[in-house]
């Protein structure tokens, strides 16, 4: 009697987790023990996965186990890699449990690009694999009953967790085994069938007949809903749902059945009649219309045996009243199951693969705080920097402190040769030369990184386009245009950031040619240097006076405060702190990540002293350059003036704005190369992604070609068949008057197998051929045999009425249509000719052997239909 229901297991194509999870991990994570360990955990990820669903599995708590792990590693990894059609892309394929494929193709799959679908197809066979284990148990004892009992739960709360939630992990129309109607019909069976096993432990234990009546008729009341929600549907196996009735009748029955003995030690011998009489209707139900699925003849024996045994007590000795069904009162239900949650991790034995690996919402926490340490740091730096070019700035604005060492009037001075010393330790113009030069084959090469980039998704989404276009709903997949928004988008920013660094390096060469000539001068040696230069009157009257000796001061504490600049911005990019730990213990604790509230307090607590130096250095240098200025001032007007001297000191201010210029020129060069060898690491990372997203696309796109043309070969070529009246045969074998006009076949038919006709002697050329031979009736094969050409002089009957045989549809008879009457048909036959018989077909010059086509395919012996002609494709 017990027949439980067990549930297939999904079948999963291959799929090589390794390679795409090594290639995050190596793009995501610096190089080291850590990358290595995490792409080793890859490794045995994917090993896990084709223990799990690469070989059929054994009913057995080992097997289950590895599901099970496989499943816990995937809730893992889920928060810890971007798994999506543009970033980590694994098209994941299943096949539909409940289909059983066709004669054209194979069975009914879905293909995505999601983590969800195989999180949700690895928990389906999870519970697919415990409901088959708790089939296999030994009902006779407890531990086989405890193990079934657990076991359908487990499956029970597996498909309910899938019906609650494939839509959002899909987004998208789902198989028919994992949608959520068939899901919770599932649910709702396993859950069922666990009642089942403890109305079968409270039996077997002799509990009290009260209970297993309430404990049945729940039961049943499963059975019922089960067998309510999926009796209109045809997404179920067929034996299904006779089960499911036949368990409704069956639990009904036993539930009446132990009510009937209940009723018996309460002295109600007639409801114990009525209850009997029920059970007994029920089970005769079930035996008449199930037998084939559920065997209930022990049931049937002993409810029989105790409704006599009642009857024949009632008849001699109660002579109580038989109440009616509808009078009976109900029995009371009695649950003792509930579907098993899915709580993370299922396994007892899961380890974490990925443990050290931190989330993805804490990278990308992580990430946006670097962002905003980067900010920070770049513009306290960009303030410092700016503020000593202003420095330096106005110091060669008043040529300083070249003019306070001037003393000779005929010689370089100090400051100035310093500088030239430096410009020529680093290269001089040929560096900065060499380095322009480099910039327009580092920007092309970038470019056409980019532009390869954005190749290769406008060629894919040109063909998903035209797909689309052909198949107009039948190709349900995302469309490429709206999978590459992101993509777009990113690469569009990087066009932006080469346009704005093809303006800055045009500003950098710009100024570097309107200060060359003095930048080169700087390089000169020291005679040529001075020769340059032009003599002027000595000021020696100047040197010791207090207003030198003050601007001296001032210049050496304006120094000073550069380099205390210098040491500042060392420290500001050498502080470091892992927000890791602090964004974990958030995560841990919250369940979520307030990233910007973290942020800005630990920046605040890392970065405060440091900002607030650089706002004192800032003003100090304001000050001093105050006071440099009224120094100045002074000075000027102490120092004797006159053309030599002024335009002696002109080209000393030159010289020192060549020298300010050489250094930021140099520093912003050297950043310039910097920045387009990281942007090409970028931009190369940017176009592996999109290789690898065209890649995915494309096997996705060949699975769905596949599955359309195999769907398309299932179609019929007609919408129905219509009936050859030929068919429509009398007893004694004789057939109907033909009709005038054929009926048209459609060209997909084929009937009985022909022998194929002899071969004819050559024939006389005329304007029509013989027609076919009619098939046998009633399956009958009569092959057709071929009418020899008449005799010379003889004369071709002729025919009145048009042949039995229906007829395919005609091609058109105008002149001039391609392959008007161009194609020989089998000698015997001639589809264009309605009433003429025995006559040869006419030759043919598109075939010099006239009769020589090909015979028609062989057809499937015992098709009803007859063999049709065949009709050449236009």
């Amino acid at each position: 009697m017990t027949n439980f229901i067990s549930v297939q297991l999904k079948k999963a194509s291959e799929v090589d987790l390794a390679k795409p999870l090594c290639k995050f991990i190596q793009q995501s994570y610096p190089g080291g023990e850590a990358q290595a360990e995490h792409c080793r955990a890859a490794e045995e990820l994917s090993k896990l996965r084709k223990s799990a669903l690469g070989r059929p599995l054994d009913k057995h708590e080992s097997a289950l186990e590895t599901l099970l792990r496989y499943y816990d590693q995937l809730c893992s990894i889920e928060p810890k890699f971007p798994f999506s059609e543009n970033q980590v892309c694994v098209t994941f394929t299943w096949k539909d449990a409940f289909d059983k494929g066709s004669l054209f193709g194979g069975s009914a799959k879905l293909a995505l690009a999601s983590l969800g679908y195989e999180k949700t197809c690895v928990l389906f066979n999870c519970g697919a694999l415990a409901s088959q284990i708790a089939a296999e148990q030994n009902l006779d004892n407890d531990e086989g009953l405890k193990a079934a009992a657990k076991h359908y739960q487990f499956a029970s709360g597996a498909f309910q967790h899938i019906k609650d939630t494939v839509l959002s992990a899909l987004n998208r129309e789902p198989t028919v085994d994992i949608s959520p109607d068939t899901a919770g019909t599932l649910s709702l069976i396993m859950l069922a069938q666990a009642q089942e096993v403890f109305f079968l432990k409270a039996t077997r234990d002799k509990m009290k007949d009260a209970i297993i009546a309430k404990l049945a008729n729940q039961a049943a009341d499963y059975y019922g809903d089960a067998y309510k929600q999926c009796q209109y549907k045809d997404t179920l196996p067929k034996e299904v749902f006779p089960v499911l009735a036949a368990k409704h009748c069956i639990m009904q029955a036993n539930a009446e059945y132990h009510q009937s003995i209940l009723a018996k030690q309460q002295k109600k011998f007639g409801e114990e009649i009525g209850r009997l009489q029920h059970a007994a209707d029920l089970v005769k139900t079930v035996a008449s219309r199930y037998d084939e699925y559920i065997n209930v003849k022990d049931l049937v024996d002993k409810i029989n045996r105790a409704l006599t045994a009642a009857k024949k007590d009632n008849d001699f000795i109660y002579h109580d009243r038989v109440p009616d069904l509808k009078d009976l009162e109900s029995i009371g239900k009695a649950s003792l199951v509930k579907s098993t949650p899915v709580v993370v991790p299922l396994s007892q034995k899961f380890t974490d693969l990925f443990e050290k690996m931190v989330p993805l919402q804490v990278q990308q926490s992580v990430s946006v705080y670097n962002q905003r340490k980067a900010d920070l740091v770049n513009r306290s730096i960009a303030q410092m920097r700016e503020a000593t070019n202003l420095a330096n700035g106005v110091l060669a604005s008043l040529n300083l402190p070249a003019a306070i060492e001037d003393v000779s009037g005929d010689t370089v001075p100090q400051s100035i040769l310093n500088k030239s010393k430096s410009v020529i330790e680093q290269g001089g113009v040929q560096t900065i030369d060499q380095l322009i030069k480099d910039l327009p084959e580092l920007l092309q090469r970038n470019k056409e990184i980019l532009d390869e980039s954005l190749r290769l998704l406008d060629e894919e989404e040109s063909t998903d386009s035209d797909l689309r276009t052909k198949f107009k709903e039948r190709w349900q997949r995302t469309p490429s245009s709206d999978l590459y928004k992101p993509l777009r988008i990113e690469g569009a920013n990087y066009h932006n950031v080469l346009n704005k660094a093809v303006q800055a390096d045009g500003q950098v060469k710009e100024r570097y040619q309107s200060h060359r000539d003095t930048i080169a001068l700087l390089c000169k040696p020291e005679s040529e240097l001075n020769a340059a230069i032009p003599s002027a009157n000595p000021a020696k009257t100047l040197q010791g006076s207090e207003v030198v000796n003050v601007l001296r001061t001032l210049l050496a504490n304006l120094d000073e405060v550069k380099k205390e600049r210098e040491q500042l911005e060392n420290d500001l990019k050498s502080v470091n702190f892992d927000m890791t730990s602090k964004f974990l213990t958030a995560l841990a604790q919250d369940g979520a990540i307030n990233e910007e509230a973290i942020s800005v307090t630990e920046l605040d607590r890392l970065y405060g002293s440091y900002t607030q130096k650089v706002q004192e250095s800032l003003k100090k240098q304001e000050e001093l350059l105050k006071d440099i200025q009224n120094a100045h001032q002074d000075f000027s007007k102490m120092k004797q003036s006159n053309n030599e001297s002024n335009l002696r000191e002109e080209v000393l201010k030159n010289l020192a704005v060549a020298n300010d210029n050489f250094v930021e020129l140099l520093s912003n060069l050297k950043e310039g190369t910097k920045f387009y060898n990281e942007l090409t690491e970028i931009l190369l990372k940017f176009q592996n992604k999109c290789s690898d997203i065209v890649f995915a696309r494309k096997t996705e796109r060949d699975e769905l070609l596949k599955d359309l043309q195999q769907s398309i070969a299932r179609e019929p070529s007609a919408p129905s068949i219509p009936l050859p009246t030929y068919q429509t045969t009398t007893a004694g074998g004789s057939k109907p008057a033909a009709s005038s006009t054929p009926t048209p076949a459609p060209r997909t038919m084929v009937g009985t197998k022909p022998q194929p006709p002899a071969r004819p002697p050559p024939p006389v050329i005329s304007a029509a051929s013989s027609p076919s031979s009619a098939s046998a009736p009633s399956g009958t094969s009569a092959a057709p045999s071929a009418v020899p050409a008449p005799a010379p002089g003889a004369s071709a009957p002729a025919a009145s009425t048009a042949p039995s045989q229906a007829q395919g549809p005609p091609y058109p008879t105008y002149p001039g249509y391609p392959g008007y009457c161009q194609m020989p048909m089998p000698m015997g036959y001639n589809p264009y000719m309605y009433g003429q018989y025995n006559l040869p077909y006419a030759p043919s010059p598109v075939y010099p052997n006239p009769g020589q086509a090909p015979y028609p395919p062989p057809q499937q012996p015992g098709y009803p239909f007859p063999q049709q002609p065949y009709y050449p494709q236009q």
